[in-house]
């Protein structure tokens, strides 16, 4: 089995989407492990057998400005999100990803942040 934990060293940067635009949290989605073939196209046709996905961002390093090996995914419906974690194995472009339920900061950490709500992916289980 692959290590789909390669975009592990990656966390001393803060990678957040903005969560404003009244959108269902629970139906937002952090995926990690792609490969560097896997594009947003690609990631979108292959979450999108789960349900509809209204967006799907790719994140990039913001001091180098390459693309990273993870990325966040909305769906319309929340119930998709259990879809894509019911199956065990998540194989794309000859590498497994790492799809996981996004967690959503807000009040508490927004007072401390000075800002909207924001989106980050964990490493949780």
């Amino acid at each position: 089995m692959e290590d789909v934990n390669e975009y592990s060293n990656m966390e001393k940067f803060t990678f957040k989407i903005n969560t404003s635009k009244n959108q269902q949290d629970d139906g937002k989605m952090f995926i990690g492990g792609r490969s560097w073939e896997t594009n947003k196209k690609d990631l979108t046709e292959y979450l999108s057998r789960f349900g509809e996905v209204i967006d799907c961002t790719i994140k990039t390093d913001p001091i180098t400005g390459t693309l990273t090996v993870f990325g966040f995914v909305l769906f319309r419906d929340a119930a998709c999100v259990d879809k894509v974690l019911e199956l065990k194995e998540h194989k794309l472009d000859g590498k497994l990803i790492d799809p996981k339920r996004a967690k959503v900061y807000r009040q508490q950490q927004q007072q401390q942040q000075g800002g909207k709500g924001t989106m980050a992916g964990g490493r949780g289980g």
